[in-house]
């Protein structure tokens, strides 16, 4: 039988039983209780869950149920059931009814004499056939069972008029369970955490839960740094203010200097290089404050704009300015850029 469970039979267990069926803590629920679930996984890694996956034989009404290894929880002084599937298993849904629709279910149960009086003692993978009726209703799930997947059964469907369509017919209920620690990914299910900081991976969000909701996780942020010293003037300026903030590798900063011998007057249009000054050093940035490689920096004075080169040694110097513009004696420029460390 392709279909194994762990510290179930009282006739005993093999020791292929023992190595297949998955052992250990899983996702908890309580102090003693595991979260039932299909163990996650794919063979090519493209699939959340591959275990128990329901494949329908097309124009019938057979499907067969892919390997996989999953955990059952009993209650919990009972315990949890590992189970592990060897082979393909096949099902075989019945017709529909002649009148109405009905929703059939397929689950992953455990039989235990010892708790319900079954006179069995195995795992099994059963079809829970639905009622019909004009509007159909899910069937309960039996006690020490996981849902796998609903199964929608036309009135008047069989193998004779062409079988289950079952790219519509199949609705996935498969939930997951993990190592203990390991992020949990979930499909649909609304599932409470176990416990603050418990992580899962809801698609397109990492979450955590926080002991009383699933948070969308934000990951710490480094802790920003500023400083107002360490910069310094040359030449015909002086330092009028200097702030600089760096975060994550990343730095910006405004510097501001002011003009204080001889106007600077910019080349005028129709002159050769209008706009240029003279590539004038002006300042420089303290070292941690320097960018990796050097880069170019915007600078205004209210009245005309300018580019400043800011070095990798943490030079500065006035490159060009507005065409025929004129940095007057009492003006401040004030300089600002973004760079990485």
């Amino acid at each position: 039988m392709p279909l194994r469970s762990g510290w179930l039979s009282p006739d005993g267990q093999s020791r292929e039983d023992t190595r297949l069926a998955p052992l250990g803590t899983l996702t908890p629920t309580s102090p003693l209780a595991t979260r039932s679930g299909v163990l996650p996984g794919s063979t090519d890694g493209k699939w959340r869950i591959s275990g128990f996956t329901v494949t329908g034989t097309p124009g019938a009404m057979t499907a067969s149920v892919s390997p996989g290894r999953a955990v059952i929880q009993g209650t919990e002084t009972q315990g949890a059931y590992p189970v592990a599937l060897d082979d393909y298993l096949p099902l075989t849904f019945a017709d529909g009814d002649a009148q109405y629709d009905r929703v059939d279910l397929v689950v992953l149960r455990i039989l235990d004499d010892t708790y319900d009086a079954s006179g069995r003692a195995e795992a099994a993978v059963e079809i829970i056939p639905g009622t019909p009726a004009a509007t159909p209703a899910i069937p309960a799930t039996p006690a020490l069972a996981m849902p796998l997947y609903q199964v929608s059964v036309a009135k008047g469907t069989s193998a004779g008029s062409g079988g289950l369509a079952w790219d519509t017919v199949l609705v996935g209920l498969r939930n997951a369970t993990v190592a203990l620690g390991g992020i949990l990914p979930v499909t649909s299910d609304t599932t409470n955490g176990a416990y603050p900081g418990q992580y899962r991976d809801a698609g397109s969000t990492l979450q955590r839960w926080n002991g009383s909701a699933w948070a969308d996780y934000q990951p710490p942020q480094p802790a920003a740094e500023t400083t107002t010293a360490g910069a310094s003037a040359t030449g015909n300026w002086t330092l009028a203010g200097y702030r600089a903030r760096r975060v994550g590798g990343v730095c910006s900063f405004t510097l501001t200097l002011t003009r204080t011998t001889n106007n600077l007057t910019a080349t005028a249009a129709g002159t050769t290089n209008p706009g240029n000054v003279g590539d004038e050093t002006i300042g420089s940035l303290p070292v941690g404050w320097r960018p990796a490689f050097d880069i170019y920096a915007i600078a205004s004075d209210g009245y005309a704009n300018g580019c400043v080169r800011v070095d990798s040694d943490g030079s500065l110097t006035l490159l060009s300015w507005s065409t025929s513009g004129v940095i007057q004696v009492g003006n401040s420029v004030r300089v600002s850029a973004c760079f990485v460390l």
